[in-house]
């Protein structure tokens, strides 16, 4: 009996072995494993990061890392490196990990629709305007658009909010929050007057008919504001967006002329008419209401006012010989319409680039730009203009200025040099950007202030 227990001790110790060797084995494997693993974790963060930092490097390098409008900015501290604000981004190389964290590489390519502040998990994005360097004028305006001045309010790109989508929400929000404050049996001609007939005024006019508020809206120019200016097959929108008293609004990649036609089948649906080609003017306080006169003679009363008006404003000039002739334009329309012309496209921004990209296909086009280089364009725009420049169907000349239009030609010096040259033209587009309404603001008696990176929204 004692052999046989001997035997079965024997027996129970080597399968006891057998197990704790195939457990150091399995445990081995594993740890064998999570540490290759975790070796190929580490390599890629690193290899992640320093592709980041040569961005970071690249955009600082050709003058796109500062930011022109609103942009995000990452708290490290609260950052848990998700990933979810970069994948959330329709934009390219806006956001990246670097050393286990989000960082901005090209703030100057962000347009504002804050996709990363909503997507990320632990409210470690805020979006912000301006930077010590470079200040941008704001209104001052509450949480409701309400401005310092009690009656008016403001909403859409005045406001720091550019994009589309953005714009359209804005105006809808801020016209919500102007019915609740609208007095019954208050007797002035409309509930509210939306200065502005933008993607913010468009929007804005639609939820006041929703809430059946008598308005009345006007627009210096066309109906569509700065939309209408695009080129006509622009792409203007590329993220849905919900327009009052029509819903959804979901194609992807929305031209000009369809997002136009949108806007306008909605407003003839509901007997709304938008009065173009009236330029507010002055804005006057009359006991409790608002008095509204027009460029054009026309004065009107309101309740309340929502300013829908764009950054840009009135087009900037060169204020040069002959820039009053009918060959100079500053905004592009029917393109497809214009050929076999020799044209100059002033400006070195987006708008420049797209048009000069759109007439090269049937016309001799020469881009003028003041700087030695193009920055803070789109991606995309950068990379289709230089591909125009390289295959010869467009001429650059930087650091050029234009000094005086003629019928058949322009002239124009390089690097201030005060020698001209002459060169060739039937048309010229001049798109130097805009004059912003601060003076306008300002004498409404709206505060503004210059922004020199200040938090626009955070959680």
């Amino acid at each position: 009996m004692l052999e046989s227990f001997c035997i079965l001790a024997i027996n129970g110790y080597f399968k006891n072995m057998e197990v704790l060797i195939e457990e150091i084995l399995i445990y081995g494997f594993v740890a064998i494993l999570t540490i290759v693993v975790l070796i190929i974790y580490i390599r890629k963060q690193r290899i992640e990061s320093k592709n980041v930092t040569e961005k970071i490097a690249q955009a600082k390098a050709d003058g796109i890392y500062e930011p022109v409008s609103l942009y995000p900015v990452v708290d490290p501290n609260r950052c848990i490196k998700s990933g979810a604000c970069i994948k959330a981004c329709p934009e390219h190389d806006i956001l990246g990990i670097r050393n286990g964290r989000a960082t901005i590489i090209n703030a100057s390519q962000c347009i504002g629709h804050g996709a990363c502040f909503r997507a990320c998990p632990v409210d470690a994005i805020s979006l912000w305007i301006g930077t010590e360097k470079r200040g941008v004028d704001l209104p001052h305006i509450l949480p409701n658009f309400e401005t310092n001045v009690s009656g008016i309010f403001i909403a859409g790109e005045l406001g720091g909010m550019g994009l589309i989508r953005n714009a359209v929400t804005q105006g809808r929000e801020a016209m919500e929050n102007i019915a609740k404050s609208i007095k019954k049996d208050f007797d002035t001609q409309y509930d509210v007057i939306v200065v502005g007939a933008g993607p913010a005024g468009i929007s804005a006019t639609l939820a006041a008919k929703k809430a059946s508020l008598n308005v009345l809206t006007l627009e210096q120019d066309s109906l569509g504001g700065s939309v209408y200016t695009y080129p006509r097959s622009k792409i203007v929108m590329t993220h849905p967006m919900d327009l009052p008293l029509y819903g959804k609004v979901k194609m992807k990649e929305t031209s000009k002329d369809e997002l136009l036609t949108i806007w306008t089948s909605i407003l003839k649906k509901h007997n709304i008419t938008i009065k173009e080609k009236s330029k507010v003017e002055k804005i006057s306080k009359v006991g409790e209401m608002f008095q509204v006169e027009t460029l054009q003679g026309e004065v009107f009363t309101t309740q309340t006012i929502l300013l829908a008006l764009g950054r840009r404003g009135t087009p900037r000039k060169l204020n040069i010989f002959g820039e009053m002739s009918q060959k100079v334009a500053y905004r592009l329309l029917d393109s497809e319409l214009i050929k076999n012309q020799k044209i100059i496209v002033v400006g070195g921004g987006d708008a420049a680039v797209e048009s000069a990209l759109l007439l090269a296909n049937e016309n001799n086009v020469t881009l003028s730009f003041r700087g030695e280089k193009f920055n803070r364009l789109k991606p995309r725009n950068a990379e289709l203009i230089n591909n125009a420049i390289i295959a010869g169907k467009i001429d650059v000349i930087f650091n050029s200025n234009l000094t005086s239009i003629q019928n058949d030609f322009v002239r124009y010096t390089l690097n201030g040099d005060s020698q001209e040259i002459k060169i060739e033209n039937d048309l010229v587009y001049i798109f130097a950007g805009g004059e912003l309404p601060t003076a306008f603001l300002k004498k409404t008696g709206i505060h503004v202030s210059t922004k020199f990176g200040d938090v626009v929204m955070k959680h």
